[in-house]
């Protein structure tokens, strides 16, 4: 007759721990039904479910006794009857989902609150991994970021966990993402970022209109359009004309000085190293866009063409199509075609209310310290931390990633 064992070890961890544990019990031919493993500060916990002869049982706990008393671990055993296990298995069968949370550092308090949700929604936590670096205590502030990941089983009970998440996102200075585990999150393979106020620090346009000397005209109606209050289109059009017989010359000088956005620098070498397509789709400048692209190595830039005349000044016009919102979305499905990418393997992020359809047609949907509306309306957001933060929603581990996390 068969019996099911737990063992449960704790204490502190060395190496060859497991292999003398596993000599043990490969001698009495038991077989593993489970096993996990965690390491806090050398101190581990291991817990074994297993399976095995009954006339063999004392015999082999008898023998981890020993062999624990000699490695200097507590260990325990628990017996699992046939009922219970097997109503265990059944609980596998639900879904399951990943919850990312960001912050600079991250507190019991916060830990807590989101731990509250999760309980709440009737959410059984599986692991709780950490998914950046330990934090140095004498680390600068600015460099500091604290991630961490909760792989959940069940069914959310409530339709407004997301805005609960939210509340306590806004409250308590952290970012999160709630995706399901699925192989789609797990082969995300093209990612499309916005590029004004995204991947630089500033609008486009607005620097243009400061040499042009109407900066507070344009950058009033910037911030109308990216609020949602007035059409794209529209406002695009009023903020070209405003920019008419500027040198274009001055295009030069702006891009050479563009704001990078904190993170940026290593999560396209990491992107690209790990052979994500990258695609720019902007409301901005195809020359700005393009300069970009040369930098990081950038596939795809789908950007706005201003018209320049003979005398190599703005005409205040722009050549093509205007790269809207529903522009962004529809090429965003294009790319995909192209390189052969099903949707819920793309990533979209963003800030402005022109980024929404992209965001809501992505596999993976950012907001990027976006307006409220976008944050609103967007599955995931990052605030606290650099554009690098998308590495965690995409599962990456600093230790995964060596000498480039240090980029």
């Amino acid at each position: 007759m068969k019996e099911q064992i737990l063992i449960r070890i704790t204490g502190k961890d060395r190496i060859g721990l497991t292999a003398s544990i596993m000599d043990i019990l490969a001698r009495y031919d038991a077989q593993i039904l489970d096993i996990g493993q965690a390491d806090i500060h050398s101190s581990l916990s291991l817990g074994i479910l297993i399976r095995i002869a009954g006339e063999n049982s004392g015999q082999v706990m008898k023998e981890l006794l020993f062999k624990a008393t000699e490695l200097g671990v507590n260990i325990g055993f628990e017996p699992v009857g046939e009922d219970e296990y097997e109503e265990w298995v059944a609980r596998q069968g639900k879904n399951r989902y990943i919850l990312t949370i960001i912050a600079r550092t991250l507190s019991a308090r916060q830990i807590s609150a989101v731990a509250r949700i999760i309980a709440e929604e009737g959410l059984n936590i599986d692991s709780i991994k950490r998914l950046t670096g330990r934090m140095s205590l004498k680390g600068e502030a600015r460099s500091v970021r604290s991630c961490i990941e909760f792989s959940v089983r069940g069914n959310p009970q409530n339709e407004d966990m997301h805005a609960h998440l939210m509340k306590i996102s806004s409250e308590m200075g952290i970012d999160f993402s709630f995706q399901k585990d699925n192989m789609y999150r797990r082969m995300r393979r093209l990612i499309c970022f916005d590029m004004d106020s995204t991947l630089i620090q500033t609008e486009c346009i607005d620097e243009l209109a400061k040499r042009a000397g109407v900066g507070e005209q344009v950058q009033a109606i910037t911030e109308q359009a990216m609020r949602g209050e007035i059409d794209f289109k529209e406002s695009f059009t009023r903020r070209v004309a405003l920019l008419k017989g500027l040198d274009a010359s001055v295009m030069q000088d702006i891009a050479e000085h563009l704001p990078i956005t904190e993170g940026v620098d290593r999560l396209m070498y990491v992107l690209k190293k790990y052979g994500y397509k990258i695609a720019i789709l902007s409301g901005g400048f195809t020359y700005f866009g393009e300069y970009i692209q040369k930098k990081y190595g950038i596939d795809y830039v789908y950007a706005n063409e201003l018209e320049v005349g003979e005398d190599g000044k703005l005409t205040g016009r722009y050549v093509g199509e205007i790269v809207d919102g529903a522009r962004k979305a529809d090429l965003l499905r294009l790319i995909a075609q192209t390189e052969k990418v099903n949707l819920a393997q793309t990533i979209a992020v963003g800030d402005g209310a022109n980024d929404l359809p992209m965001i809501s047609q992505a596999g993976l949907g950012i907001a990027f310290h976006a307006k409220p509306r976008v944050v609103a309306n967007a599955r995931q957001s990052i605030n606290t931390i650099g554009l690098d933060g998308v590495l965690y929603f995409l599962g990456f581990k600093d230790s995964y990633l060596g000498e480039v996390g240090k980029i």
